[in-house]
């Protein structure tokens, strides 16, 4: 009987042996791939539910009046980048050069991108405005693009030339046309420079004040046209390939009159103008000003 009892026992403990090495072997032979996936799936699973656990935090709309080209173009790509920070762009686009200053003054919009600042000073005086520079984004070289002739140094005689008539870019056409000898300003002239300014003229040009958006239209109908970047852009002109003469990058001009985001005065250090002018100013949007507008645009550093 102690016999029996002993066997049996023997066989029990055994049993429990061999249990529990068989549960070692799965636990160890378990394939090393198979639980590194079960380690990235868990890992996953934690990226992704910290991603939906922190969504970018919406701050609010910044609603901006533009220009058609280039910039309500640049806006665009720069909404995502604003999206990305919890910004949404409302962009408006205009095809005049009061309206977008007169509704930022009104406060119905946030800022606007269309204008430099010798325009800007000059609306103030004349109009009683308050708005202000609050970032200084591109400039567009002025140029001049044939119309019905394209040998500006063998112009004709009693030819038209088209320009535009507000106060500093009509001054700006001048004096380029100065600068190709096609005229000549009275001394001191300068950036308030007027038709009536023009103190020499040897081939007798006629000069035609046109508002700015109308310049390009006439371009078949006068011998040159002298044009903002935007309208050159817009009537499908490259600077580096159609213009017969232009604004260098490095000169005066081209600095004077750089764009800008302009803005009623108080404004300029809003949340959300800072981080428009933020963006327009990285890196993104340099690359895409210069990949997309064949020299007509030139970011400012």
């Amino acid at each position: 009987m102690k016999k029996s009892f002993a066997l049996a026992l023997a066989a029990v403990l055994a049993l429990g042996t061999l249990t529990g090495c068989g549960s070692k072997a799965d636990t160890t032979e378990t394939p090393a791939g198979d639980a590194a996936v079960t380690e990235a799936a868990t890992t996953e699973a934690g990226t992704d539910a910290a991603t939906e656990a922190a969504p970018v935090e919406e701050k609010g709309s910044i609603k901006i009046a533009a220009s058609a080209t280039p910039h309500a173009e640049i806006l665009e790509a720069a909404k995502p980048l604003l999206a990305a920070q919890g910004w949404t762009l409302e962009v408006t686009v205009f095809d005049d050069y009061v309206q977008p200053n007169l509704v930022v003054e009104s406060g119905d919009f946030d800022a606007n991108y269309f204008q430099h600042v010798p325009y800007l000073d000059q609306f103030n005086e004349e109009q009683g405005t308050h708005l202000v520079d609050a970032g200084d984004i591109h400039y567009e070289p002025f140029g001049i693009y044939p119309g019905t002739e394209s040998d500006l140094a063998n112009i004709t005689e009693g030819a038209t030339i088209a320009v535009p008539n507000d106060t500093t870019n009509e001054a700006r056409a001048l004096l380029l046309l100065q600068d190709n000898g096609i005229i000549t300003l009275k001394e001191g002239a300068g950036l308030t420079a007027t038709i009536n300014d023009i103190a020499e003229n040897p081939k007798n040009i006629e000069i035609k004040e046109l508002e700015a958006a109308q310049v390009a239209r006439v371009k078949d109908e006068v011998a040159f046209v002298v044009l903002n970047g935007n309208y050159a852009l817009e009537a499908g002109y490259s600077v580096g390939k159609d213009a017969v003469a232009y604004e260098q990058a490095d000169s005066e001009a081209a600095k004077t009159y750089v764009n800008i985001i302009a803005v009623k005065e108080g404004n300029e250090n809003n949340e959300g103008i800072k981080a428009l002018v933020d963006t327009l100013k990285s890196d993104d949007i340099k690359k895409f000003i210069q990949d997309t507008y064949d020299g007509a645009v030139v970011p400012f550093n």
